[in-house]
């Protein structure tokens, strides 16, 4: 289907859907990470000017 090219076509394919898979991922643990902080300050007392919790979506 891809001629000689095809060995070059489909691992840069692969490597393109690992680093986007990976890339999603840590977006996924950042945001449960700053999600958490967000409870833990507000555990704490402190308030956001939204008016919106941690919880909040």
């Amino acid at each position: 289907m891809f001629g000689k090219y095809a060995d070059f076509i489909v691992s840069s394919y692969a490597a393109t859907a690992i680093v986007v898979l990976l890339l999603v991922g840590w977006v996924v643990l950042d945001y449960r990470k700053q999600k958490a902080r967000l409870r833990d300050l507000e555990a704490r007392g402190a308030v956001r000017r939204s008016g919106r919790s941690a919880t909040d979506h």
